[in-house]
């Protein structure tokens, strides 16, 4: 199994708006061979940022490989600029093969 994550810093005050961007946009996850699963984690809040993760179970690193080499993929990015204002700097991938 493979968990991919990207943390997001969100501005402060903003964060409904970046969890309904997330819960309305059509990831098309459901159909990429080697997906399991998908949540949306919100964490701890400073004066300037609220963080979050977007995490993410697959069958493989091979498998999540390729879904971001996919028309799913692009599919599912094809606005993400159009919020930049939301984030606080650029999102940080975390990979992480499980062992146990």
């Amino acid at each position: 199994m493979y968990i991919a994550m990207n943390r997001f810093r969100v501005a402060k005050g903003r964060e409904q708006e970046f969890i309904d961007i997330w819960k309305n946009r059509n990831s098309h996850l459901e159909a990429v061979p080697g997906f399991k699963e998908f949540n949306l984690l919100q964490g701890a809040t400073d004066e300037t940022a609220t963080l979050f993760a977007s995490h993410s179970l697959w069958q493989s690193a091979e498998d999540f490989g390729n879904w971001t080499r996919s028309e799913a993929f692009r599919a599912a990015h094809a606005n993400a600029g159009g919020s930049r204002d939301l984030y606080l700097g650029p999102p940080q991938f975390e990979g992480f093969e499980m062992v146990l």
